[in-house]
């Protein structure tokens, strides 16, 4: 879907990104992440040439990006950033319907898409279409950008930290949002990050990237369990790597036959947070139930603390 061959991006005389080739396959959530000025932002602002490289080959859909007209280009990839940039005296609709009216949508069409979006980010249509972002919180805006970016359905989402100013709670239910979209949609995403637990939530696959080179890609599982040096490990943190497995895995891998009291947590929950509940409720056995709230079983406290569970 996303090629880049032997790519560079100087910036007075210094290398921003250095040499670089990726592939980011169709349907693949990938996300770049890397210390300041490690060339993330710079790499996903090439690929719809916000910013123009240097040397080497991009190729999008299997034709190099100079081929398209950047407008032409860029409709054909949804961008959502940190600061949003939702035009103040505009609604939630007409900022929405952005590039779906360049494209010359029908006005039924766009109505239908933008009530859609609005849904699909669980925002009441008929409550939120005619507000102006300024009647809006941070995180409703920041869903409405969301929802600009996805308008014209376009083949490839571009997120460059996205959720960055948000608060954590307000952040944690976004990047959930962008996983149900990821799996309903299928829809190949590309996300910049410094946070490396979203990266490990959201990722099939992380590009950790240093003075605008490759340190190592893979599956988060990967990079957590074979970091090829000690950059790599530093990074994913080497005193709390079990924890960060933890929330890799979900509770359906370690249930067991059984019964235990209490509230059941879902099978779905990863076993970080299954981890937490057992803290603030300080026992041993938790029940567990499926999506139609059916028993399952039990998660014990031991399972989560073994070196299976660890390693």
């Amino acid at each position: 879907m996303i090629n880049f061959d032997r790519v560079s991006k100087i910036f007075q005389g210094k290398p921003a990104v250095d040499d670089l080739s990726l592939n980011m396959a169709e349907g693949e959530f990938t996300v770049l992440i890397g210390t300041s000025g490690s060339g993330k932002s710079t790499t996903l602002k090439m690929i719809n040439r916000l910013i123009e490289h240097d040397e080497g080959k991009i190729r999008f859909a299997g034709e190099e990006i100079h081929k398209f007209k950047p407008q032409d280009l860029r409709r054909r990839m949804g961008y959502a950033i940190q600061s949003i940039g939702l035009f103040p005296h505009w609604t939630v609709e007409e900022n929405i319907a952005t590039v779906p009216k360049l494209l010359k949508w029908p006005r039924a069409r766009i109505r239908d898409r933008v009530t859609e979006l609005l849904e699909l980010l669980q925002l009441e249509p008929e409550l939120f279409r005619r507000r102006y972002p300024h009647q809006l919180s941070g995180g409703q805006q920041q869903r409405v950008g969301v929802a600009r970016a996805l308008a014209a359905d376009p083949e490839v989402l571009l997120m460059d930290e996205p959720f960055g100013a948000l608060d954590p709670v307000t952040r944690a239910s976004l990047q959930t949002e962008i996983a149900r979209i990821h799996q309903l949609s299928g829809r190949t995403i590309v996300l910049v990050t410094h946070d490396i637990d979203e990266a490990l939530a959201l990722a099939n696959r992380i590009v950790l990237l240093d003075q605008g080179r490759v340190v190592q890609q893979g599956t988060p599982l990967e990079l957590l369990t074979n970091p090829v040096n000690d950059f790599v490990r530093d990074f994913f943190g080497r005193s709390d790597r079990g924890i960060k497995l933890l929330a890799l895995g979900k509770v359906a891998e370690r249930v067991r036959p059984g019964e235990a009291e209490g509230e059941p947590i879902p099978a779905i929950m990863s076993l970080r947070e299954a981890l937490s509940v057992f803290v603030a409720r300080g026992c041993e056995r938790l029940p567990v139930v499926g999506e139609q709230g059916q028993a399952l079983g039990v998660l014990h406290f031991s399972d989560l603390i073994t070196q299976k569970a660890l390693s």
